[in-house]
């Protein structure tokens, strides 16, 4: 009896999860709006991993630079993968741009994919304005997914029809290098596309994790009040910035101390996610906002892109 009770559930599982499988979506073509840097990122890896992808943008201008730029990454890498077979590499560098398209009508070729992902600028209103247009023409079947880093996957998700079909996937810069993508799954994401969309990270050659819709997912949560912690014990004239950063390096085994970091991803890039936490949660003592980093933000003084931020730069 135990024995028969064994093969029932045993064969009660495989067919729940035959049935879970048939039910997700296979991604094989996807759609990436934005030709930045993390779009275009983006895009190569899915073309790369035999997607066919389009890249979406507002002119062929900049659609242009996106190709090249992805050209120049996969021929760099190409150099490192292939040292003794150049053929190959050449090949692999091919094959990749022929999965590639572009276009500069986002709504004209959503309608053959099976998922779009977004890279735009992080503006909730031209997010939504983005989806909520796309939402007309997609297929039904079609996953969107935002690669926001602050702002809330379901106040985007909200402007669709298709809450349960819409996601968060996060990657991180440089795409092409970084393993980490984060998978957001908001209260109305279905099982079917969480699962999909975890999926496709993997086919990417990618890891991914789970988190809900909290603000700054797992990484940028942990990170940024690190980083602001790190300004207000400056402030406080506890320490010295250099002997700050020296101490996270030497101490915690960090590759940069916090005002690199911090120069190097951009003051106002980490003022942006402060001050939308802050909106959201006006009492959390994490989110309160910076002086001094503001004060260096309002002079233009963004960090190494600028030549200047917490550090001077040459």
């Amino acid at each position: 009896m135990a024995f028969v009770t064994r093969q029932f559930v045993r064969s009660m599982s495989s067919s729940s999860s035959a049935s879970a499988a048939a039910k997700k979506i296979l991604i094989k073509h996807v759609t990436v709006i934005g030709g930045g840097l993390m779009g275009a990122g983006i895009a190569q890896v899915a073309a790369a991993t035999g997607h066919t992808v389009v890249l979406v943008d507002q002119t062929e201008d900049i659609l242009a630079k996106s190709k090249k730029g992805i050209e120049d990454s996969l021929k760099r890498m190409a150099k490192k993968k292939f040292t003794e077979n150049p053929k190959a590499g050449d090949e692999f560098v091919e094959k990749t741009m022929s999965c590639l398209s572009t276009s500069t009508d986002a709504a004209s070729v959503v309608h053959s994919t099976d998922l779009v992902v977004e890279a735009i600028v992080e503006n909730l209103k031209l997010k939504n304005e983005l989806f909520q247009r796309l939402d007309k023409f997609a297929a039904e079947h079609t996953i969107f997914a935002s690669n926001t880093s602050s702002l809330q996957i379901t106040s985007i998700a909200n402007a669709t029809t298709r809450q349960d079909r819409f996601g968060g996937l996060h990657f991180f810069n440089p795409v092409p290098m970084m393993k980490l993508v984060e998978v957001i799954k908001t209260p109305m994401t279905s099982q079917k596309t969480f699962e999909s969309l975890v999926d496709f990270c993997k086919t990417l050659g990618k890891h991914p994790v789970s988190c809900k819709d909290t603000p700054g997912f797992i990484v940028n949560r942990l990170l940024v009040p690190y980083l602001i912690e790190a300004i207000r014990l400056h402030e406080r004239g506890d320490a010295s910035k250099e002997d700050i950063d020296t101490a996270m390096k030497l101490g915690a085994g960090y590759p940069m101390g916090p005002f690199e970091l911090l120069d190097y991803v951009g003051l106002d890039t980490t003022k942006f996610i402060l001050d939308g936490w802050h909106e959201m949660d006006p009492q959390n003592p994490l989110f309160q906002p910076s002086p001094s980093m503001n004060n260096l933000v309002a002079q233009k003084k963004l960090g190494k892109k600028t030549g200047e931020g917490f550090y001077k730069y040459k």
